[in-house]
């Protein structure tokens, strides 16, 4: 989850060759894929896409971080998961052929990329690697929210932190994370669920463990087992 400086930004055709999706494809495949995939700059607090729309891409984040959410009724915000550098979500959406259920927001200025629902689908009809990507897409997803459930209802604000930063070290959902997280303690806080002070002493908490070291503009990680073990 390493922010790009600006001079070495990759063009949007490089990123889509580098996917992990795109491993399998053909000239021909890949060729579409880049004719019709577009780029899309979101600032920080901006909309990627909201929900109650109808879906006409599949979407991925090229450079910056964004955050999955809904707000109820009464107000509370309940964030499903974050979105870094490399992954790229909506497919179930655009399997069901139903409205978007989920708000998806820009935690920091964030490029987007936006593959359109035909060429997915075409994608799907044709490339049978890119169908299996899918499924383990689906998989992996499925594994993580059930995860979230569970980490929700059973543990405190300090393991629902060291939980939230291990989930960023799935290479499936997230192949562009680095051991040093360049996320700041307000984002850490709004993908767990909890304040930037109370974030903060979860950090405090977990450096002591010896998990994670708090440097200026980021965080080192150094047990990702023991984050995902801690208080288990």
């Amino acid at each position: 989850m390493q922010r790009t400086k600006t001079s070495e930004r990759k063009p949007l055709a490089v990123v889509l060759r580098e996917s992990i999706w795109a491993r399998g494809l053909t000239p021909e495949q890949m060729a579409r894929v880049e004719a019709d995939t577009v780029e899309q700059f979101v600032p920080k607090g901006g909309y990627v896409c909201h929900k109650g729309e109808k879906v006409d891409a599949w979407i991925g984040v090229v450079d910056g971080l964004v955050k999955m959410a809904n707000i109820s009724a009464e107000g509370k915000t309940v964030t499903f998961t974050g979105l870094s550098a490399g992954g790229w979500f909506g497919e179930g959406t655009i399997l069901k052929n139903e409205l978007r259920k989920y708000d998806v927001t820009a935690l920091r200025d964030s490029r987007i990329a936006r593959m359109p629902v035909r060429t997915f689908n075409w994608l799907l009809d044709n490339s049978l690697p890119f169908t299996r990507f899918l499924l383990m897409q689906l998989n992996e997803r499925l594994g993580q929210f059930i995860g979230m459930v569970e980490f929700d209802r059973m543990l405190d604000v300090d393991a629902r932190v060291a939980r939230c930063l291990a989930a960023m070290f799935n290479s499936h959902l997230y192949p562009g994370a680095d051991t040093l997280l360049q996320i700041s303690q307000e984002e850490i806080g709004y993908l767990s669920g909890a304040s930037r002070q109370r974030a903060n002493q979860a950090l405090q908490v977990l450096e002591r463990e010896g998990l994670l070291k708090v440097d200026y503009g980021g965080i080192q990680i150094l047990d990702l087992d023991g984050l995902r073990r801690f208080r288990a």
